[in-house]
């Protein structure tokens, strides 16, 4: 018995190891602490180039890999500086050079350069990450991460909460619910607050201007989630636009100085002018109040001010004092407004408690 039982002993030590053994190598994997670690206390150069998301059928792809370059710098215990590229910009020259580490890519599109540069393992049907020729440590390194990862729950709520959701007004007639609206609500629930709003209202604002995509930009240069223009950014000491949170704070800011424009109003309509002031700037909304005031008209009603606007279309509204800035044609903010608030409200319907 004594023999058997030593046998016993030796055979669950050895079944302890080898069950043990994985799970540690995973640890030390995804915590950075591999002993081969290629990547420790670098400052690593990324580069995502997945395109405008905001109408991909793939999702929001580019926030969801902007916050997995951040989980995989601090598991690998690096730094990571992330940009997108302008339309038409290719870093792969760059990679090649040295002078980025990391291109995240769809694989379609890179199906000319593989002769040239190493590519990891997918990280999801489509994407993958890039890193120059011969960087075996660091493509092992990747490999390693992204696989642990990608069967991770801790991915499966990323790639859940990037997931597209499709038309938020469709889905408010369909009577849909959720618990989550995008990606950031987190962030919204604490910006808005600083406004003193809604937290869906701030997330209609960012739907209408860049459908929760980190990498829109638009042909006059606005940037990320609020489409801030970055000499705005610069006014309020933000640096980095495709961050979503820093992003969501230069826009808040410079609402939030918008807003104590309309202070005597009700927040109702308040709301209304902010957001067109943020819209078509705060000289032609302080033109259009004071036209109506020059009407005796309400100035303090939007839908007053909107029934107004067609006159300011006309050329007589150039001999008129009030008006300091010419020509208001007016279209885009009307419909701005609109949407937003329609946004709102379809936001309330799908994700009914605050």
């Amino acid at each position: 018995m004594k023999v058997i039982s030593g046998k016993l002993r030796i055979v669950l030590i050895a079944f302890i190891i080898i069950c043990l053994t994985p799970l540690c190598e995973k640890g030390r994997q995804l915590n950075g602490a591999h002993s081969a670690n290629a990547f420790a206390g670098k400052d690593i150069r990324c580069v995502i180039d997945l395109g405008n998301d905001m109408y991909a059928r793939h999702g929001l792809e580019t926030g969801m890999n902007y916050e997995l370059l951040n989980r995989f710098a601090e598991d690998n215990r690096c730094n990571v500086s992330i940009i997108t590229p302008d339309k038409g910009e290719n870093y792969i020259d760059s990679l090649k050079q040295g002078k980025v580490d990391i291109i995240i890519a769809h694989t379609h599109d890179i199906m000319n350069d593989l002769d040239s540069v190493e590519m990891s393992r997918m990280v999801n049907s489509c994407s993958a990450w890039l890193i120059a020729k011969d960087s075996e440590a660091e493509l092992m390194q990747i490999n390693r991460w992204i696989s642990h990862m990608t069967e991770s729950s801790d991915y499966h709520k990323i790639a859940g909460r990037f997931a597209r959701r499709g038309n938020p007004i469709r889905r408010a007639e369909n009577g849909k619910t959720s618990k989550i609206i995008s990606p950031y609500d987190d962030l919204f629930r604490k910006y808005a607050a600083e406004l003193g709003w809604d937290w869906r209202m701030l997330a209609a604002v960012v739907y209408q201007e860049s459908k929760f995509s980190i990498n829109s930009r638009s042909h006059r240069g606005a940037r990320g989630l609020m489409q801030v223009m970055p000499s705005t950014a610069s006014h309020y000491g933000i640096d980095d636009l495709l961050n979503p949170e820093k992003n969501l704070k230069a826009g808040t800011k410079h609402l939030k100085r918008l807003q104590r424009m309309f202070s005597d109003m009700e927040q109702s309509e308040q709301i209304k002018f902010t957001l067109a002031a943020y819209n078509a700037g705060e000289g032609r909304i302080a033109d259009c109040r004071s036209f109506a005031e020059s009407q005796n008209a309400d100035k303090n009603s939007w839908d007053t001010i909107v029934s107004l606007i067609p006159q300011m279309r006309d050329d007589s509204i150039l001999e008129d004092e009030s008006v300091k800035l010419g020509k208001f044609q007016g279209y885009e903010t009307i419909t701005y407004v609109k949407n937003i608030m329609d946004l709102y409200d379809a936001f309330c319907t799908i994700c009914p408690s605050i």
